[in-house]
């Protein structure tokens, strides 16, 4: 985790995580084994802070707010399309190009296995450093990126393989470029191609889930978020800008109410099937466990969805996304008792 970066509400385990991170650091220049046994003399107290630092952690993400959910989900230490890869996908072999014009950096394609099962991994992809984030234009994708999403999609449909999305954007890209090459009549072609792909496919929203960006890659059998992911139609910001014509902390905070996109916001709104716990504190404290809860998540789905005819896939997907909506209304009349009205 980045010593530099703290989150405001945070701030009252800094003090703790500082003395954990100067009681396991080594004594300057002392020899090999001697920080092992200084370290032991006082493991009680390590042990102590740690179970402080635990608790506080728990008792605070326990009470996120929406805005600060936001936050928690672009921290620059959350693990990324590639961390998880690296972490449980075996065998991973990356396929580049959209046959059409180029290689776009934003979005990962590639043949590889979780568990025991073969199948095709697309994700976002933000990257780590300043020069990566450039190349990943921050993860927003361009038209290229998402014809080679169904490109791959479309192969994996041929292979018989299932699909698995991992889904970390804060919208796609609105250069003037992109716009040229079509980048909405991509992720259009996306949601259409996908909704009858005859293959499972399961979408994790692992960080940010904004807008077409999102849904371009997420249209599946299964949608979860992982616990402090945000998933919406338009990022607080973008909301902020348009209701209140600023953004600052003031409107984002009530714009991120209003959205109604943490996890169990889109739980209770059937927007998605269920939420990936994270690790106490976020998963960018433990890449490990995160990826671990993920994995074993996923693997899950596939196994539930495995021998499953593809008529019944497409037909129950359709019907997933077509009841999306859904309100009940109360009439003029219902207010004295009457029955309610089903609208869409």
């Amino acid at each position: 985790m980045s010593t530099f970066y703290t989150l405001d509400f945070e701030k009252p385990v800094t003090e703790i995580e500082r003395q954990i991170r100067d009681a396991e650091r080594p004594p300057p220049g002392a020899p090999a084994g001697v920080a092992e046994v200084d370290r032991s003399v006082d493991q009680a107290g390590l042990d102590s802070l740690r179970a402080e630092r635990d608790r506080i952690l728990a008792e605070l993400y326990s009470k996120l707010d929406p805005w600060d959910t936001v936050r928690v989900s672009r921290h620059p230490d959350r693990p990324q399309t590639r961390d998880y890869i690296e972490h449980f996908v075996r065998d991973f072999t990356e396929l580049h190009g959209d046959r059409r014009f180029g290689d776009d950096p934003a979005i990962i394609t590639g043949l590889g296995r979780i568990g025991h099962h073969k199948c095709l991994v697309v994700g976002h992809q933000k990257g780590r450093t300043t020069q990566e984030r450039i190349a990943c234009h921050f993860g927003c994708a361009h038209p290229e990126g998402y014809r080679k999403a169904l490109l791959k999609m479309q192969l994996a449909e041929k292979m018989g393989i299932p699909i698995v999305t991992l889904v970390d954007t804060p919208g796609a890209y609105p250069g003037l470029g992109a716009e040229q090459r079509g980048q909405a009549e991509a992720i259009a072609v996306n949601l259409r191609e996908m909704s009858r792909l005859r293959t499972p496919i399961v979408s994790v929203v692992i960080g940010e889930g904004g807008s077409g960006g999102a849904l371009g890659i997420a249209v599946a059998d299964r949608v979860a978020m992982m616990q402090y992911a945000w998933y919406s139609v338009i990022s607080p910001e973008g909301c902020a800008a348009i209701l209140w014509k600023q953004a600052n902390e003031t409107t984002n905070a009530a714009a991120a109410i209003a959205l109604n996109l943490t996890a169990e916001d889109n739980l209770r709104n059937g927007i998605i099937d269920d939420i990936v716990p994270e690790p106490v504190g976020g998963s960018h404290r433990d890449r490990q466990q995160a990826a671990e809860n993920l994995a074993s998540w996923i693997a899950d789905q596939l196994d539930q969805l495995a021998g499953t005819p593809a008529d019944e896939l497409v037909q129950a997907r359709y019907e997933r996304f077509r009841k999306l909506g859904d309100v009940a209304e109360l009439t003029e009349a219902s207010q004295g008792g009457a029955s309610e009205v089903a609208t869409e």
